[in-house]
């Protein structure tokens, strides 16, 4: 049984945000993988394979609708990544986007880092047989 870290791609042009996310998920023993924009976020995504993606939606050079709309439909990622969207759109449309775009979860700026911890344990739960 091979038992290295999940691995989490946390994508945030928000410097601060991505800081302390990164911060409280690295200290559950989780990897964490940092992307600042969207273009950045996909490169990590094809090389690394992260096991779950943290998806800001607003991001310079690709936004997160992009970037998600590329993971579910890329060869590279034909597999079952899940993704968490955490943005400052909270609009209804943002969330039905995110649904049709095959999102796994929605959370809504400003959010506790708490909500984010267990929206990642939930989407763990749903991988089946994970081989990690």
């Amino acid at each position: 049984m091979n038992t290295h870290p999940v691995k989490i791609l946390i994508a945030d042009d928000e410097e601060v945000i991505l800081e302390i996310m990164a911060k409280k998920i690295a200290s559950q023993d989780y990897e964490v993988i940092k992307a600042r924009d969207g273009q950045e976020a996909w490169t990590k995504i094809v090389n690394e394979l992260p096991d779950i993606i943290i998806l800001d939606l607003n991001m310079p050079k690709m936004d997160g609708w992009a970037v998600l709309s590329q993971l579910r439909h890329s060869p590279p990622t034909k597999r079952w990544q899940p993704v968490i969207i955490v943005s400052a759109q909270n609009e209804l449309e943002s969330f039905k986007k995110g649904v049709n775009l095959e999102a796994d979860h929605y959370l809504s700026k400003p959010c506790q880092i708490e909500d984010v911890l267990k929206a990642i344990r939930l989407m763990l739960s749903l991988i089946p047989q994970r081989n990690l």
